[in-house]
């Protein structure tokens, strides 16, 4: 009896110490539908229970609130310079779903004030202890100016579609975030697959080259079909998976979201504390 209350202690030990993962959601090129996967990928990740924020990265042409319809007043541009508190640019979105604006007329981390860049890891601590998932969506491609995020988060999702040069683009993405952090965790997912069959080389052929010259394997999440539902969504402003939610790009969806949330992260050898922000304040410190 003793023996099950000291496990059931350390349980809910754990349970509180555990502090929510760092998720960029990336492709190699733009229209490959990334910005709507990180939507209604989050979406669904709140309808399974979990607490999940998205962070529009894109930053000056961000559209998350725009798929959703959203008017917002306050952004991540109004915290940084300390025109706005965390509680007031977090909005809520379908499912319990909270997200944070992009804005306008900001550049990069890296030519952020000393005072911008700590109120920026004030919000990312305050968000690893109150939810399972921070998600950014990233702009497409890999600069100097989202290259610290990138390689300090704990998992990167990488959308790609069946055209050749996304899958180059795909890959030269992750070869660059692996030569700087070989540890890296890579999740892959080939959107808008007109066949199951097409997603399923897609995936395979970028799994295999990055076996082969890069020595790193990486997680294949599956695909979404090209489906029609996206685009009425999109027309819309209303996430597909829940103005459609009998099409099978939103079973597919759901799936997807169920593999990801089940994977057991508790296996890792490091800390997760030591990965996400602390990494983030040696990379600043680093370059400043």
């Amino acid at each position: 009896m003793s023996d099950q209350a000291e496990e059931l202690r350390m349980r809910m030990l754990r349970s509180q110490n555990k502090l929510g993962r760092s998720i960029a959601v990336v492709s190699g090129k733009g229209g490959v539908g990334k910005s709507n996967f990180s939507m209604n990928f989050t979406t669904m990740l709140s309808s399974l229970g979990k607490k999940v924020v998205l962070i529009d990265m894109d930053i000056g042409m961000g559209n998350i609130h725009i798929l959703l319809g959203k008017t917002v007043s306050s952004n991540l541009k109004d915290y940084l310079v300390g025109d706005a508190s965390i509680e007031e640019v977090l909005y809520e979105g379908p499912n319990n779903l909270q997200y944070i604006s992009g804005g306008s007329g900001l550049s990069g981390v890296m030519e952020w004030n000393e005072e911008m860049f700590g109120r920026l890891v004030e919000a990312f601590e305050f968000m690893q202890k109150n939810y399972d998932y921070i998600v950014f969506d990233m702009g497409a491609g890999a600069t100097s100016q989202t290259l610290d995020l990138l390689v300090s988060v704990d998992d990167i999702i990488v959308i790609t579609t069946a055209e050749p040069t996304s899958i180059t683009d795909a890959y030269s993405m992750m070869k660059f975030i692996f030569y700087k952090d070989p540890d890296k965790n890579f999740f892959l997912l080939c959107n808008r697959a007109f066949t199951d069959e097409e997603g399923i080389e897609t995936t395979s052929r970028l799994k295999l080259a990055m076996s082969k010259f890069l020595s790193k394997e990486i997680v294949v999440l599956g695909s979404l079909p090209e489906d029609p539902a996206v685009r009425k969504a999109v027309k819309e402003q209303v996430p597909f998976s829940l103005l459609y939610p009998h099409a099978e790009i939103t079973k597919k969806l759901k799936e997807i979201a169920s593999k990801f949330s089940d994977l057991d992260f508790e296996k890792e050898s490091i800390p997760r504390q030591s990965k996400f922000i602390s990494r983030l304040k040696n990379l600043f410190t680093g370059r400043a």
